[in-house]
Parts: structure tokens; sequence; C-alpha cells
């Protein structure tokens, strides 16, 4: 027998394999990007969810990867240590198991937010892609992909400063009141606050009183992510 934890340490191992996020490897099997994400896992009753048969034949299929090599995936040991980390790609440090907690500094993706406006940074989904990322320590990376940016400008001062770095968490949910980054259809990108969301528009809210709010049409936006972390 195979147990739950097994099934999805399988999945987020063979994203690992293929060097990308367990966000992307949905995406590539045709599936939805959050279909893997931790907190599809499980219900908020605490009732264990099952990837289903078709989304594990289509990674597979993705993949290449053949049912025994999948199922030795399932069978690796399970990792836990903060050793680990420094054997997984910068930008997929944070898909590992859900047993995993990391208890020591790790790297993740550094880019200046000015230069983020320019193609080949991210992928469709807002996860970092491409070359050109440097490095910053997060201290206790834990759950979904996560990656840096650097403050350039001061339309959110008091609260960021020129040359702070930002935590950025594409997969955890938004809601009204949270500091996000969006980008736009134009390659703007912008660090703001979530004022308001409908089934058409978005508001943003510059905290500097110098700047003022937003609002874009969703049509225009690339993407939104919220901030989950900020040096200070």
């Amino acid at each position: 027998m195979f147990s739950h934890s097994q099934v999805w340490a399988a999945i987020d191992r063979l994203a690992r394999h293929n060097q990308i996020s367990v966000s992307r490897l949905a995406r590539n099997a045709g599936l939805d990007p959050t279909t893997f994400n931790k907190s599809k896992r499980a219900g908020s009753d605490g009732r264990l969810r099952w990837p289903s048969t078709e989304s594990l034949a289509k990674i597979m299929e993705a993949t290449h990867t053949s049912t025994d090599m999948f199922l030795s995936l399932m069978q690796e040991q399970e990792g836990g240590s903060a050793s680990r980390v420094s054997d997984l790609n910068p930008i997929d440090a944070f898909s590992a198991d859900t047993s995993a907690t990391f208890t020591v500094p790790a790297a993740v993706p550094l880019l200046g937010l000015a230069q983020a406006g320019t193609g080949g940074f991210f992928d469709d989904a807002g996860f970092p892609a491409g070359q050109g990322w440097d490095q910053v320590e997060f201290p206790r990376p834990d759950g979904e992909t996560i990656y840096a940016l650097e403050i350039s400008g001061d339309s959110m001062k008091p609260l960021y400063r020129d040359g702070d770095r930002i935590i950025v968490s594409p997969g955890t949910s938004i809601r009204r009141g949270d500091r996000v980054v969006v980008r736009t259809n134009d390659g703007e990108v912008l660090a703001k606050v979530l004022l308001r969301k409908t089934a058409s528009q978005i508001e943003l809210e510059s905290l500097n009183p110098d700047h003022p709010n937003l609002t874009y049409d969703l049509k225009d936006v690339d993407w939104m992510a919220r901030i989950v972390w900020a040096s200070q």
C-alpha cells in the first residue's frame, strides 16, 4: 500500500527532477496551475485530498515518466532536513515535502522591481523563470514556491523604502487589504495594497499620499501575487 503523503511527495519530486515548480508541472500537463498546491492536499475540515488518476496520468505523460518510475519516486526516503535545501534549484526550493520544515536560511530568487517589468523573467503563472536572477536569504522557507523582489521608488513609503526586499508568493490566496505585487500586460510591475477586486477590475492603494490610487481592468493585468515578507 502507499500513503497520501507518498503520492504527494512523488509529485513534488517529479517537479524537482524536471527543475520546475509543481505549478509549472501542472500547467505543462494541461491542468490548472493550483492543482498540486499544498492548500489543495487537505480540506478545511482536515480531510485528506488525493490527486486524481487523470491528473497523475497527465503529469507522467508530460514528463515522459513511466508508472514504474513514478512508483519509485513514491518509495524514495522522506526528507525533512535543512541540508536538502542546497540540493534544490532556487526556484523550486520551497516546493519540498509537506513534512519538511527548514529552520536555517535558504536562497530564494531576487530581481529588481523595475527589471521585473522586462520580458523573460516570469512564466505565465507569475513564477520566476529565465536567467539573471540574484539570490537573497529567507529565514524560514516553507510551503509554496516564493521569490524576492527589490523595491524601487517611494510609492509605498513609509511601509517599504527604495532598496527594501520583499518575498512574493504566487500560490498564496489574496484578500482585500493584502500587500501585493501586480504586473500589467504592458510590463509595469507595482507593489501596492489591494483595496478592492471585482469581476472586472482591481483597485490598488499607494500608501504614500503623494502617489494616487490606481484602477486596472483585469484584462490588462498579467498576474497578481501576495507579499508575504519584507526585509527591514
